[in-house]
Parts: structure tokens; C-alpha cells; sequence
């Protein structure tokens, strides 16, 4: 599985690729702009905020429409991908120009691989798991912009450092609606420590870590994950400013 950084399409407006997200009509649209940083005004009481940059999709996002918090369950034979549990907390706010707004009511979903490096409802030199639906799921943001997802802590793969995939949408079902996808890092010390356990030492030694990652080089060290302990695991947070229209 080496063909992770192939693109898909950038925003839903058009269904092409652009160099930036490009203005949507009506009212209600709303522009994801990436690789922008910007800062709410000195005069300003608003938080700082910054949009992260955005990353490619990678050839194994599948639109599964599971509206579920818990994504270790395969609903196809309510079977469960054991590994060290992970809660991913995501926080989205509206960067304007003199404001950080929650982001509420927009699709968040998450995907990646497993303790062994296999993604679900794909097929693979090494692996068909077209069907299953494990790993993979969308919540929509509540008032404070925050979804919140069960998971396990990934596997590698040959030619990818460990990552998680995300993609917000505005309106999946619109052909007008607006898209930002990226990708989730760790730091490379905690990912050595979690690949001791048994269940990913399986799995040999991961051969690609952050640094010879070509797609975590660019822009990959915004995109790392704030880990902290919980009791059987780990908490993960990460807040992503979205420039709005």
C-alpha cells in the first residue's frame, strides 16, 4: 500500500482539483481555505486560531454514511478492531477576519487502519476487506464546533508514517457544498512505545517514520495530535481553524 498520496479532488463545487478552495454561491456557502494562517485582530478579544494545511485524501476514503461516535465496531458482523483505545477529540472554528467562530452542524468523518495496517471496505495487495466497515465513521459538529470519536491508535504500513485521515464537508449530499481534507500525525516516540504491545509488534517493525514521510513534510508538523494518558489509553485533541466566506 504505497499509493497513499494520490489526490482526489479538492473541493466539492466542481469536482476538480484547484489550487485553493474557491468561492461558493448562496448564502449559506462557505469556503475552506488551506496552507493559511492567520491570527484574530490585536484589537480583538477573539482566541487565536489558525487554518491547518490541507493533505491529500489518500485512495481509501469510502463515504460509508456511519453517523457513529464508536468506530472499533464492524456493523457488518458487530465484530471489534481490538488495539490501544484512542478518544479523538476534534474542535472547528470559524476563522474570520476578526473572530474564531464554533464551527457547528458541519460532517467530520475519520478513517484509518488498524493495528495490522489494514483499512476497511478495501481491497489490497495483501488484504480484502471489501465490505467491512470497521474504523470509519462521520459525527457532525455540535454548538461548540467539537465531534468526538472511540478509536484505536493505528498500525503502519509500508511507505506511510502513521496517520488517521479526516474530511470536513459542508453538505455531502449538495453538489455545492464545501470540503477540507487532511491527515492526523504522531509524535514518532509514542507511536515506538505503542508498537511494543504484542497486538502491533505482530504487525514487525514500521519501516516510514515523520520525517521520511513525503506527505508529513508538508505541513505534517501542524497536523500533530496533543496526546495525553487516560486510563486504558489515550486522549487526543486537536483544533483546526477553517477560513469561512
Amino acid at each position: 500500500m504505497t499509493n497513499d498520496d494520490e489526490t482526489k479532488g479538492r473541493i466539492i463545487a466542481s469536482h476538480k482539483r484547484r489550487e485553493l478552495l474557491g468561492m461558493i454561491s448562496g448564502t449559506a456557502a462557505m469556503t475552506f481555505v488551506s496552507n493559511v494562517y492567520a491570527q484574530a485582530s490585536e484589537q480583538s478579544s477573539a482566541p487565536f486560531c489558525i487554518a491547518k494545511p490541507e493533505q491529500t485524501e489518500g485512495p481509501y476514503f469510502v463515504d460509508a454514511k456511519l453517523l457513529r461516535s464508536d468506530l472499533r465496531l464492524d456493523p457488518t458482523d458487530n465484530s471489534v478492531r481490538t488495539g490501544l483505545p484512542l478518544r479523538l477529540t476534534l474542535k472547528l472554528s470559524a476563522l474570520n477576519e476578526n473572530s474564531c467562530e464554533p464551527l457547528a452542524g458541519v460532517v467530520v468523518d475519520v478513517w484509518h487502519n488498524d493495528a495490522m495496517g489494514e483499512y476497511s471496505d478495501v481491497k489490497d495487495r495483501k488484504y480484502d476487506n471489501r465490505g467491512k466497515k470497521f474504523l470509519r465513521g462521520y459525527q457532525l459538529t455540535d454548538a461548540n464546533g467539537v465531534v468526538v470519536f472511540d478509536t484505536i491508535y493505528p498500525g503502519w504500513y509500508p511507505g506511510r508514517t502513521v496517520h488517521i485521515h479526516f474530511k470536513i464537508r459542508t453538505d455531502p449530499s449538495a453538489e455545492r457544498g464545501a470540503e477540507f481534507t487532511s491527515q492526523l500525525y504522531f509524535d514518532d516516540t509514542t507511536t515506538d512505545e505503542v508498537h511494543t504491545s504484542a497486538l502491533y509488534a505482530a504487525n514487525g517493525q514500521r519501516s516510514t517514520r515523520n520525517r521520511n514521510d513525503r506527505i508529513f513534510r508538508k505541513g505534517g508538523e501542524e497536523l500533530l495530535l496533543q496526546l495525553n494518558r487516560s486510563a486504558d489509553g489515550y486522549a487526543a485533541s486537536f483544533e483546526l481553524g477553517l477560513l469561512t466566506a
